[in-house]
């Protein structure tokens, strides 16, 4: 990954700066854009990255994010929207402006990425990488809004793989389970909460944003250059193994 050089959208959060660190130390030259200031200029720091505030829900920032990577860079080797909020509620105590958040802040942050990356390297070939969510390969209670635009991830991971195979674009995702960040804290704040949540998991701990920066890494590389439209669990076993009782 020596010189080469990736937008990491969401930078400032737990899976962005894990994913920022590990490309770092392989030698990448990174953007690293989120909508905090502070935390983008302290793993800049870090990383020696060029830290970019943006509003990662709004296309035209996201776009902007991409041709400064390819004007300080030459070029765009990938891209990775680690961009994403948390909604625990059934559907009926949703309301309208929490469903625009959710499908703004994971769906639509994550379309933009994909649109700009596809401009970007097409002449070249890339990576996007998105982050979907084993909540919306199985159906857990109180997740209808997040499950629904994580889905939507999905889909949009599949047919852009589709669309930008011959210009030589991959598009894949990892979906995570229950990843402790500073997002999850409220979910494992007691002991049974946590313990509750370590029963969902087959292999008995929740993830790290280690775990799933790995296989945002993984894909990103050029290495890997012959997958394509994946969905890649990064779950302990969350979406499809059942823990023995």
């Amino acid at each position: 990954m020596h010189n080469r050089s990736f937008v990491i959208l969401g930078a400032g959060g737990g899976i962005g700066s894990a994913t920022a660190r590990r490309l770092a130390e392989q030698g990448a030259k990174l953007v690293l854009a989120g909508r905090s200031p502070e935390p983008l200029e302290t793993l800049a720091t870090e990383t020696g990255g060029i830290a970019h505030p943006l509003d990662a829900t709004r296309t035209a920032d996201v776009a902007a994010a991409v041709e400064l990577a390819s004007r300080e860079f030459g070029r765009v080797d990938g891209i990775a929207n680690c961009v994403g909020s948390l909604l625990l509620k059934p559907a009926h105590i949703t309301t309208d402006d929490e469903w625009d958040d959710t499908i703004a802040t994971n769906l639509r942050s994550a379309f933009a990425a994909v649109r700009a990356g596809a401009r970007a390297m097409r002449s070249d070939g890339g990576s996007v990488v998105l982050v979907s969510s084993a909540a919306a390969q199985i159906g857990l209670a109180n997740h209808e809004a997040i499950a629904a635009a994580k889905g939507g991830v999905i889909g949009l991971t599949r047919s852009a793989a589709a669309s930008y195979a011959p210009t030589k674009i991959r598009v894949n995702a990892v979906a995570p389970g229950l990843v402790r960040t500073q997002m999850t804290e409220r979910l494992t704040a007691s002991e049974t909460a946590e313990q509750a949540s370590l029963a969902m998991h087959a292999l008995g701990r929740l993830g790290e944003p280690e775990d799933v920066a790995a296989a945002i890494v993984f894909l990103l590389d050029p290495a890997n250059s012959w997958i394509t439209g994946q969905v890649v669990g990064v779950d302990g076993g969350l979406g499809s193994v059942r823990p023995r009782a």
